[in-house]
C-alpha cells in the first residue's frame, strides 16, 4: 500500500452505517492496521514520515519537527565556507535555510502565498495626475458660448493635481493570494500547436516554463535576501558558489527522507 493512500484515514469523507462490509478477506487492511503501519514507519523513518505528514498538511507538529531535524542536520554537515561566512549567526542561518528548504519541498501546484504587495487585501493605491479646469470668475462667462472671437484658453485655466486613488493590485489581480500553479494549469504539459497543425490531432508537449512539474519553482535569491538579514555582507557570488548548492542539498534530503518512509510503509503493509 502506498503512503499517499493512507492519508484518507486522517480525514474520512463518509461513514458506513450498516451491517454490510466491503470485503471479508482476512488480508484486507482496516483503520487499525493503517495506524499501526504509520507507527511502525515512524519508528524506522521518523524524519521522512514527519516531512511527508507536514507536507500533506496533516500535522503542524510534524512539520515543525521536520524543520527542526533538518536544521540540526544542516548544522552538522554545513561546509566550512558556509560556517565561516555565517559567523555568530550560524544557528539562525541554518534554521532559516531549513525553513526555506522545507517550503520548497512542500511546494505544489496547489500552493498559495499571501501577496506581499497588497498584504492579502487585493487592493493598493496608485498616484494619478489629473488636469482640472478653473475659471478666474468662478465659472465660465455668459458670452463664452455665444462669441466666436475668443477661445476657451482665454477664460479657462488648467492645473495638474496629483491624487492617490485606490486600485486593484496587479500582482495578484485583486485576489490577495499568489498561486504557484504554472500557466499549464498544474498539468505539466501544454498543447504543441505546430505538431497539432501538422498531425491534425491534439499533440501535447512538456511545459517549458515549469519543466513538467506543474508549478513554478521559488528562486534561490529569495532565500538569499532572507539570509542577508543575518549576514549583510553575503555577496551574491558567494551565495551562488557555496550556499546555493547546500540549500538545494537540503531539499534533496527531504525528498530522500520521504522516499525512505514510503518504502518502509509499503514494507509494513505488504
Amino acid at each position: 500500500m502506498k503512503m499517499e493512500s493512507g492519508l484518507k484515514h486522517f480525514s474520512p469523507q463518509g461513514m458506513l452505517i450498516n451491517d454490510d462490509t466491503k470485503s471479508t478477506s482476512p488480508d484486507r487492511l482496516n483503520g487499525t492496521d493503517i495506524m499501526y503501519a504509520f507507527g511502525a514507519t515512524s519508528s524506522r523513518a521518523r524524519f521522512g514520515l514527519a516531512a511527508f505528514l507536514g507536507k500533506a498538511g496533516v500535522s503542524r507538529s510534524d512539520e515543525q519537527l521536520a524543520v527542526q531535524a533538518l536544521a540540526r542536520y544542516a548544522m552538522e554537515v554545513a561546509p566550512k565556507n558556509v560556517r565561516k561566512a555565517a559567523g555568530g549567526q550560524f544557528g539562525n542561518c541554518m534554521m532559516l535555510l531549513a525553513q526555506f528548504a522545507f517550503a520548497e519541498y512542500s511546494r505544489s501546484a496547489a500552493s498559495t502565498a499571501t501577496c506581499l504587495r497588497c498584504n492579502g487585501t487585493g487592493k493598493t493605491t496608485v498616484t494619478q495626475v489629473t488636469r482640472k479646469v478653473s475659471y478666474p470668475w468662478g465659472k465660465a462667462p455668459y458670452w463664452a458660448s455665444r462669441s466666436r472671437a475668443v477661445h476657451p484658453s482665454d477664460w479657462e485655466q488648467w492645473t495638474e493635481v496629483t491624487e492617490i486613488v485606490p486600485a486593484k493590485c496587479e500582482a495578484c489581480d485583486g485576489k490577495g493570494q499568489l498561486s504557484a500553479r504554472c500557466r499549464c494549469g498544474g498539468k505539466g504539459e501544454v498543447l504543441d500547436r505546430k505538431a497539432t497543425k501538422e498531425k491534425g490531432s491534439p499533440v501535447f508537449k512538456v511545459c517549458e516554463r515549469c519543466s513538467g512539474n506543474g508549478f513554478t519553482v521559488t528562486p534561490s535569491t529569495v532565500a538569499h535576501k532572507a539570509i542577508l538579514k543575518f549576514v549583510p555582507d553575503l555577496h551574491v557570488r558567494t551565495w551562488t558558489r557555496n550556499w546555493k548548492p547546500f540549500y538545494e542539498a537540503l531539499v534533496d534530503v527531504c525528498n530522500a527522507g520521504e522516499n525512505n518512509a514510503a518504502r518502509e510503509f509499503e514494507r509494513v503493509t505488504r
